[in-house]
């Protein structure tokens, strides 16, 4: 398990941008493929976008994968999910999480991770 702490979020107009960080701590980030979720008021936490240890792969769900790029740092311990074309829609909770030593698909099963940042809250106006 990895120790995040999330940040960016903050309230936006529809059609706006917004840029998420997700700082990790401990050791091995460089081998760590990493992910972004989102999570809606009484809802379960969902994916959103994945990225490979080295950053060389990359893939998002439908509803944004043209709206939404994930990106790393590996220098700086740090994930990021820059949000364009925001929708009301993609008002939720944020958060990331990643797996050690794992294929980039593997990090959209959510069964496996049993700790979580904070999150950060990006709420869309229409």
């Amino acid at each position: 398990q990895v120790q995040v702490v999330e940040s960016g979020g903050g309230l936006v107009q529809e059609g706006g941008s917004l840029r998420l960080s997700c700082a990790v701590s401990g050791r091995d980030f460089s081998s760590t493929a990493m992910g972004w979720f989102r999570q809606y008021p009484g809802k379960e936490r969902e994916f959103v976008a994945a990225i490979s240890w080295s950053g060389g792969s990359s893939y998002a769900v439908d509803s944004v994968k043209d709206r939404f790029t994930i990106s790393r740092d590996n220098t700086k311990n740090t994930v990021y999910l820059q949000m364009t074309s925001l929708k009301p829609e993609d008002t939720a909770v944020y958060y990331c999480n990643g797996k050690k030593y794992a294929m980039v698909t593997a990090v959209q099963v959510m069964g496996e991770y049993t700790n979580w940042g904070q999150g950060t809250q990006v709420t869309v106006s229409s």
